[in-house]
């Protein structure tokens, strides 16, 4: 179980501070939220500072419960933690898909889904079959980025972000460079595959619509009146599911 309670980020800029705020998330293994937000309120911060990659301010709680143990994940941050520990951390814990692929140029699509395993230390080619099999990439492990097409190349991505069997699963925008029926072929291959390596999915999009065809949660970061001068919070909140 992923847990957050009263976590904050705060930017500053020429008398200006941005705060983002999050007052209660929990996402369960194999189990996905969705979130969402006008543009401004802070969506990319919000996965930068859950995958570890954006200090937070001082408190709140941020946590990772597994059958064997509970990884405090705020820990990474105290003043005695090196960035090395927050790296190590983030290539255990965590998958990442970016918007664009973010796939390695000279690496072939299975070179680059074999990274993250490389990265952790968990080495296991039948997951990796499997998930080359399920996302419709198979026949293609030998190709190298650049001669696929734009789906297969976000398809991999989700495929490297998922074959170290991570906790939690940090997806920005995913399908936003996919046509809407590519888009949902997508989304749908990534949940089966989170759902059946037990992966906790956190992912971020403009399109409603695609993650209202889906079983998750959706939260929702949202500006609240401002309290001062020169403050601006955005809050995330849950989305009341429809009746």
């Amino acid at each position: 179980m992923l847990r957050v309670r009263d976590l904050g980020v705060s930017l500053h800029d020429q008398g200006r501070t941005f705060r983002l705020w999050i007052e209660a998330l929990d996402v369960a293994p194999g189990k996905a939220v969705g979130l969402t937000g006008p543009s401004g309120t802070g969506k990319t911060l919000l996965l930068e500072l859950l995958g570890l990659l954006r200090k937070p301010d001082p408190g709140g709680a941020y946590s990772l419960t597994t059958p064997t143990q509970t990884h405090d994940l705020l820990a990474s941050w105290a003043p005695h933690a090196s960035g090395v520990l927050r790296a190590n951390m983030r290539g255990s814990v965590f998958g990442f898909v970016p918007q664009t692929g973010g796939l390695v140029p000279f690496l072939t699509l299975r070179q680059n889904i074999e990274i993250t395993q490389r990265i952790s230390g968990r080495f296991d080619a039948a997951w990796i079959d499997q998930l080359i099999e399920r996302l419709g990439l198979s026949g293609l492990g030998h190709m190298r980025p650049e001669k696929l097409s734009i789906g297969q190349r976000q398809r991999t991505a989700i495929a490297r972000a998922l074959a170290h069997r991570p906790d939690i699963l940090i997806a920005d925008e995913p399908t936003a460079a996919l046509d809407p029926e590519s888009a949902q072929e997508a989304m749908a291959l990534l949940f089966d595959a989170a759902r059946h390596g037990g992966t906790a999915v956190l992912i971020s999009s403009h399109d409603l619509a695609l993650l209202d065809r889906f079983a998750l949660t959706r939260h929702a970061l949202q500006i609240s009146p401002a309290t001062e001068p020169g403050l601006v919070t955005s809050r995330l909140r849950p989305v009341p599911e429809a009746a």
